[in-house]
């Protein structure tokens, strides 16, 4: 069990020596350290540095001693790499400068070359390879869902209704499949390339997916979600998909071929199992909790754990992303709790 790590035995269903925890967006605005390191260009450049995103990639490793580190990068970064004029502009988000509209911009989403397009992240994993203990903080890989990078490219940037996305799969589904199908095919090159360079998990973001009625869900976006998890289970890896707002949706997202199922902060750990059935699950505690202090957040955190045992195995996180204002210091209290305690209580709760 010493030889084995915790956060790729839960993801398998094993028994890990610890209760594992990681971040979504652990390395990012919350540290002064990534601050310093990144500057005040566009994050798309400071991915583009290996040196620099390898820095970023560490930090939150160091400072909290997570059982995993994941690669500084982004869902727009195949995107971007191949030319479809897209970047990341602070406080909004992705950006696409001639949005999605027809057929023809299909011509603009050329495949995927990674060696040519994206060489600075396969650097990038390379270094962290050769710096990250593979045991107590193996690295995971990640690309973005096609309905939630297709969501940026056909809306022009973030939304909050979807309306030009939804619009498109109902008015033209044949083209929304061969957008889906397209993007399927850089989510696949993008996180093989991660994987053959070093990576040891991978996570596909359908942030917005919880946009989607079961219904359209299953129709618009399952089946290229699974072409990407099909695709990626030679790679011989855990594979984990992760959606906001997906509480109706976590039995389809079970069927999709992911190993583990993320879970936002909306619905407890103990109600997803019995949603989900035999997937070990990753979750949940709500990024809000951290900025109420630590024994606030270690009190909720605990609740997380108990719910969580009821689960084929638990990797301990948060229900989405750190926020930028959360207090560093709360978030190694968690860890260690997790550490501490995740066992044990998990232990207490089943007996119970």
């Amino acid at each position: 069990m010493t030889n084995q790590s915790p956060f790729l035995a839960a993801c398998r269903g094993e028994e890990p020596a610890h209760t594992p925890v990681w971040f979504m967006r652990q390395a990012g605005r919350s540290l002064p350290e990534y601050r310093a390191a990144r500057g005040t260009g566009s994050i798309l450049e400071a991915i583009g540095q290996p040196e620099i995103a390898a820095e970023v990639t560490l930090q939150p490793v160091r400072r909290y001693g997570v059982d995993a580190a994941i690669l500084f990068s982004d869902i727009v970064v195949p995107v971007a790499a191949i030319g479809f004029g897209i970047d990341v502009v602070p406080g909004r988000g992705p950006v696409a400068e001639q949005p999605f509209t027809s057929r023809a911009d299909l011509e603009r989403l050329r495949p995927l070359e990674p060696e040519v397009d994206i060489p600075h992240v396969i650097e990038t994993v390379k270094i962290l390879v050769n710096e990250l203990d593979p045991v107590s903080t193996p690295l995971i890989g990640f690309a973005g869902a096609p309905f939630t990078v297709a969501s940026y490219l056909v809306e022009g940037g973030p939304s909050r209704t979807f309306s030009k996305v939804k619009a498109l799969m109902h008015r033209d589904p044949e083209l929304w499949a061969d957008l889906c199908d397209v993007l399927a095919d850089l989510a696949i090159s993008f996180i093989t390339a991660q994987v053959e360079a070093g990576a040891q998990a991978l996570q596909l973001f359908d942030s917005w997916a919880g946009a989607l009625s079961p219904h359209e869900y299953e129709r618009f976006a399952l089946p290229s979600t699974k072409k990407v998890m099909s695709t990626l289970e030679g790679l011989r890896v855990p594979r984990i998909l992760f959606g906001v707002g997906t509480g109706e949706i976590l039995s389809s997202m079970a069927t999709s071929g992911a190993d583990v199922v993320g879970v936002d902060w909306r619905v407890p750990l103990d109600v997803a199992t019995k949603r989900i059935g035999d997937h070990p699950l990753q979750g949940n505690l709500d990024p809000a909790i951290c900025l109420a202090g630590a024994e606030i957040a270690g009190n909720e955190a605990r609740d997380v754990l108990r719910r969580g045992a009821h689960a084929p195995g638990h990797i301990f996180n948060l229900g989405h992303g750190v926020l930028p204002e959360t207090d560093p210091d709360v978030l190694k209290a968690i860890v260690d709790l997790v550490h501490a305690e995740g066992r044990d209580i998990a232990t207490r709760e089943l007996s119970a």
